[in-house]
C-alpha cells in the first residue's frame, strides 16, 4: 500500500545533498523536521555555524504526516492543563502556542505554497458522553480571557453533533510541506549546512560527534529534533507512544471549507479541506492507537470507513499514518536533558505548534534569554502527581509487552510456508526472528529484539514496518531505521528456507 500523504504528493522537497565529508559547527541540528528546521534557521540567523543532518528528506517525517492543523489550545484541551497546573500555566501554553501560529504565518509570507490560512476551530462531540468536555473546555477558555462561543453545528454540510460546538476564532492551517521545505531554503540561504538522506548511526553526545554512513560532524552543542531523542534518554520511560491513521479523499458533497473541525470521543474523527492545483481534498484522521498494540489496517478501514458512512466524500486517493509521543504531564520536553543533549518531545497529537514553540525556546536559551515557560518545560522536571496516570500507563505498557512476548512462543509456521505478503514471528535454531515475505516472495529476516531497550517488534501491515510497543522505535523489513529512539538496526538473519 503506498502511504504517501498528501503534503508529501503536493509539495516537492529541497532536495539538499547528503553529508560527505567531516565537518566541525557550533551547532549539530538531528532532524529536518519542523523542529530542527526551524531551530537551524534561528541559530544561523544568530550567526552560529549550524550543521542540520536527516535521515530522509526534509519534512519528510511526522511533520509531513501532521494534518497541518495550528492552534493555540492543545487536543487533551487546555481545561486539563488549567486542572493539572493552574490558570497561570494555561494561559503560558496559550501564549506561546499562539506566538508560534504568528511566527509561522511570518515565515509563510514570502511562500504562497504553504497556504497559510488562518481559521477557525470547531469542537464538538458525536456522543453524550463529549458534552461534558465541550462545556469544560468552553468554560476553561473563557476563564482564561479567550474569545469562544458556542454554536448549534458545524457548517458546510458536515453531520450535526450529539451537542453543542466549541468555536475558537483565528487559528490557522497550511500545507507543512511546503512550509518546512521553504523554511529549510531560508536557513540555507542564512548559513545554515543542510543535509538530507544523511542518517546518523554513532552519537556520542559526551563527545558531541555523529556520524553517518558517508561523514562525521563535531559539534559545541547537538540538539535532537527528531520526535522522540535518539539514543536512551529518560523522558522516553515517561511518554506513552501513539499512532493515528489519515486518508485524503477527493472532496464529495460534503465541504466545509477553511477550518478545523474535530468530532470528540474514542470513535471520532478529525476533518479539514485542501485544495492544490484546481483539486479539492477532504482530509479525514481518525482516533490514536497505541503503536506496536493494534491491527493497523483495522485502525485504517475503520477511519474510511467512518468517513463513507457520514461525509460523502469522493474517492480516496491518499492513506497514511502518523506517530505522537505524549509527555507524562501534559507539558513538552524543551531544553537540555542529562545527556547534555537538547532536546525536544512530548509534543503529543500538537507537534506542528509545539515543535515551533520548541525551537524558538532553545535558540532562545543558547542566546542567553530567559524564558519561564520553556525553563517549566525543562526534560529533567519531576511530576510525580501531574503525570502519575501516564507514566503508570507507560510502565505498564512496557511490563506488558516485555511479559507477553518473552514468554509467548513464536508462531509455530515455517519460514517456507509464508505466502507473498505475510509476515511472522517464527523459531529459527531456538531464536525468534521476525520475517517478512514482500510480495515479489523475498524473504527478509531480521532479529525480533529492538535495539533500544530489548522488546519484541511487531508488524504493521500498512507502513510494511516493524514497530516496538515500548519506546516507538519502527523498522524496515531489511530492519534499517525508520524512526524512534533506536539508532541500531535490526540485525539480519541469514536462515535457510526449509519445506
Amino acid at each position: 500500500m503506498d502511504t504517501s500523504s498528501l503534503w508529501r504528493a503536493t509539495a516537492p522537497g529541497p532536495g539538499f545533498a547528503m553529508l560527505e565529508a567531516d565537518a566541525q559547527c557550533d551547532v549539530l541540528v538531528v532532524g529536518g523536521g519542523i523542529t530542527g528546521v526551524t531551530t537551524a534557521l534561528l541559530l544561523a540567523e544568530q550567526g552560529r555555524r549550524v550543521v542540520l543532518l536527516e535521515a530522509g528528506e526534509i519534512g519528510g517525517g511526522t511533520t509531513s504526516h501532521s494534518t497541518g492543523n495550528l492552534y493555540a489550545t492543545t487536543k487533551p484541551g487546555i481545561a486539563s492543563i488549567a486542572s493539572h497546573w493552574g490558570q497561570d500555566v494555561a494561559r503560558e501554553v496559550l501564549a506561546a502556542r499562539a506566538g508560534a501560529i504568528d511566527f509561522i504565518e511570518q515565515h509563510s509570507r514570502d511562500n504562497p505554497a504553504a497556504g497559510f490560512t488562518r481559521c477557525a476551530m470547531h469542537r464538538g462531540g458525536r456522543f453524550a458522553p463529549d458534552h461534558a468536555f465541550i462545556d469544560q473546555e468552553h468554560r476553561a477558555l473563557a476563564r482564561l480571557g479567550v474569545p469562544v462561543r458556542m454554536e448549534h453545528g458545524f457548517p458546510g454540510g458536515l453531520p450535526p453533533p450529539s451537542g453543542p460546538v466549541l468555536v475558537l476564532e483565528d487559528q490557522a492551517q497550511l500545507q507543512p510541506q511546503a512550509y518546512v521545505s521553504g523554511l529549510a531554503q531560508r536557513a540555507a540561504r542564512a548559513g545554515a549546512s543542510i543535509h538530507e538522506h544523511s542518517r546518523v548511526l554513532e552519537l556520542d553526545a559526551a563527545r558531541r560527534i555523529a556520524t553517518t554512513a558517508s561523514g562525521s560532524v563535531k559539534a559545541g552543542e547537538i540538539v535532537l529534533a527528531t520526535h522522540s531523542p535518539k539514543g536512551f534518554h529518560v523522558v522516553q520511560a515517561e511518554m506513552p507512544v501513539h499512532r493515528e491513521y489519515a486518508v485524503a479523499f477527493e472532496a464529495g458533497s460534503v465541504d466545509p471549507g477553511p477550518g478545523i473541525f474535530w468530532w470528540e470521543g474514542d470513535e471520532g474523527l478529525s476533518i479539514r479541506v485542501f485544495a492544490h492545483e484546481g483539486r479539492r481534498y477532504l482530509v479525514v484522521v481518525g482516533p490514536e492507537h497505541k503503536t506496536g498494540t493494534h491491527n493497523a489496517k483495522a485502525a485504517l478501514m475503520a477511519v474510511e470507513a467512518m468517513a463513507n458512512s457520514h461525509l460523502s466524500p469522493g474517492r480516496a486517493v491518499h492513506r497514511w499514518s502518523a506517530q505522537n509521543y505524549r509527555s507524562h504531564d501534559g507539558l513538552p520536553y524543551i531544553g537540555r536533558d542529562r545527556s547534555g543533549c537538547f532536546i525536544a518531545t512530548g509534543f503529543a497529537a500538537d507537534g506542528l505548534t509545539w515543535g515551533t514553540v520548541a525551537a524558538r525556546g532553545i535558540a532562545a536559551q543558547m542566546a542567553g534569554k530567559k524564558d519561564a515557560f520553556i525553563e517549566r518545560c525543562t526534560p529533567g522536571r519531576f511530576t510525580p502527581v501531574k503525570g502519575a496516570k501516564t507514566l503508570l500507563e507507560e510502565v505498564s505498557t512496557m511490563a506488558g509487552a516485555l511479559l507477553k512476548d518473552y514468554l509467548t512462543h513464536p508462531q509455530a509456521e515455517k519460514l517456507a510456508s509464508l505466502a507473498p505478503g505475510d509476515s511472522a514471528i517464527v523459531d529459527s535454531e531456538g531464536e525468534a526472528v521476525a520475517a517478512w515475505r514482500s510480495p515479489q516472495g523475498e524473504l527478509f529476516a531480521v532479529s525480533s529484539v529492538c535495539t533500544h531497550l530489548g522488546c519484541k517488534v511487531h508488524w504493521n501491515s500498512v507502513e510494511t514496518s516493524w514497530d516496538c510497543p515500548c519506546h516507538g522505535s519502527r523498522f524496515r523489513p531489511d530492519g534499517t531505521v525508520i524512526e524512534g529512539p533506536a539508532i541500531a538496526p535490526l540485525r539480519r538473519k541469514q536462515i535457510r528456507e526449509m519445506g
